[in-house]
């Protein structure tokens, strides 16, 4: 059977398998052993052992990688830096600068968010750390309900590109490239995300008032002097943390798995700066690392259990060639950055890397894009996973913790406008190259 139909029941099967429910990890090792099985035992005649022996080689290779080392350890510097009260100190000394300001509170969520999302890397944790603040203060003001859903799922998404990401780590093991050059390139499109986002608000709050009123005269008695200590005081300690951590990587002191280790020492001095290190934290951040960490090993392993069939029946070479006959390259580039918009409205980030970088990575080199360009343009579109219908998985980290007021259909109005923002910064980042490649290209 010619490789181009191979890929095409390979893809028919997982996608049936996850459509019917199933874990995605189990799906994509059990199309993999599957189809490995069909072609490589019954239609080629070889050893079944020696067939399933390319698995367990694969599951070794994945255990033992280095760079997907640091998944666990900035996990639980998330859990940790979620605990420890750094986002609750840092969301009230900006309301006391921003809140005169029309929409001051909303501008908040999106600057806490990127300073937290620079110290954790976690969606999940930044959106729930700063959505449990800021919810009651934003509607206690009567700020438009979806603007307020829509500034803290856009918001907390910024910890899938803002450094240090788990993305970006997970997605540099993938594709054989520097987590700390991935680092450095994500910079300036995260803070430009930030900037758009906060644009936005200031903009349609000074339009209309009413979507985000200012704080009222009678709760600005802070003094400068006041709002400066508490400004500095909630403010240096997360700048610390983000200086240890990505300072030490690009200053080449410390790998990013190196610095992981660092942010953890971090994030544990934080928490008992803020007095609140106890067993029952160390406990509950611990059990919480494993699951996640449990679940993305079980998603590398399936995924590399596809990916190693997928080459191995050609069927990559396959899908390479068909694009790479296309004679416009930017024309291949909209079809890889469309693909991942469309899989990231019903599978999350880890299936769609897994999926799509060992059939873009060849694709890329063939056609002459930076890998680390190409890298970043993939993590500023898989932000657009986390929001869009039906399975945005940011809306539901909101769902989950928001009063009754906020239903689904308000948190689907309030994303589309930044959803729209998220694909003005793809695009500008796609014409414009250097807007991420300025910075590595200083550095390294």
């Amino acid at each position: 059977m010619q490789p181009e139909f191979i890929a095409a029941f390979m893809f028919a099967a997982l996608f049936l398998g996850i459509f019917s429910g199933h874990p995605l990890g189990f799906v994509l090792g059990g199309v993999g052993v599957l189809f490995q099985f069909i072609f490589s035992t019954l239609v080629d005649g070889m050893a079944l052992s020696a067939s399933m022996g390319l698995f367990a080689t694969t599951t070794w290779r994945v255990m033992n990688d280095f760079v997907l080392m640091a998944v666990p350890l900035f996990i639980f510097m998330a859990q940790l830096l979620n605990a420890s009260g750094v986002a609750e100190g840092l969301f009230d000394a900006v309301h006391m600068v921003l809140g005169p300001v029309r929409g001051g509170l909303g501008l908040a969520v999106i600057l806490v968010c990127t300073v937290f999302a620079a110290s954790a890397g976690v969606v999940g944790a930044t959106e729930v750390a700063v959505g449990m603040m800021a919810i009651p203060a934003l509607l206690k003001r009567k700020y438009d309900i979806p603007l307020t859903a829509g500034a803290i799922c856009a918001g907390g998404t910024l910890g899938i590109i803002i450094p240090p990401s788990i993305m970006l780590v997970f997605y540099a093991s993938l594709a054989n490239l520097s987590a700390g050059q991935l680092f450095v390139a994500a910079f300036s499109p995260g803070l430009l995300l930030a900037f758009a986002y906060m644009a936005y608000i200031a903009i349609r709050c000074y339009i209309t008032p009413e979507l985000g009123p200012p704080m009222p005269v009678e709760e600005r008695n802070h003094s400068l002097n006041e709002i400066i200590v508490t400004l500095s005081k909630n403010l240096l300690p997360p700048v610390f943390l983000v200086l240890m951590v990505l300072g030490s990587i690009i200053a080449g002191v410390a790998t990013p798995t190196e610095a992981a280790g660092l942010g953890c020492l971090g994030s544990f001095i934080l928490a008992v700066v803020y007095k609140k290190v106890n067993l029952e934290l160390i406990k509950s951040a611990a059990i919480n690392t494993l699951k996640t960490t449990s679940m993305i090993y079980c998603l590398a392993i399936g995924g590399a259990c596809f990916q190693s069939t997928f080459l191995m029946l050609e069927c990559g070479d396959a899908i390479t060639g068909f694009l790479t006959c296309i004679e416009n390259p930017y024309l291949v580039l909209v079809l890889m950055m469309g693909t991942v918009f469309l899989l990231g409205m019903f599978i999350d980030w880890v299936g769609i890397l897994l999926i799509t970088v060992p059939i873009f990575a060849p694709v890329v080199e063939e056609l002459g894009f930076d890998p680390v360009w190409f890298a970043i343009l993939v993590a500023i579109n898989l932000q657009m996973a986390f929001l869009t219908p039906p399975f945005g998985y940011s809306m539901f980290y909101l769902k989950g913790i928001s009063p009754d007021e906020i239903t689904m259909p308000l948190i689907y109005k309030g994303v589309v406008p930044f959803i729209c923002l998220q694909w003005a910064v793809l695009i500008t980042c796609m014409v414009f190259p250097d807007v991420i490649m300025w910075l590595p290209r200083m550095i390294f």
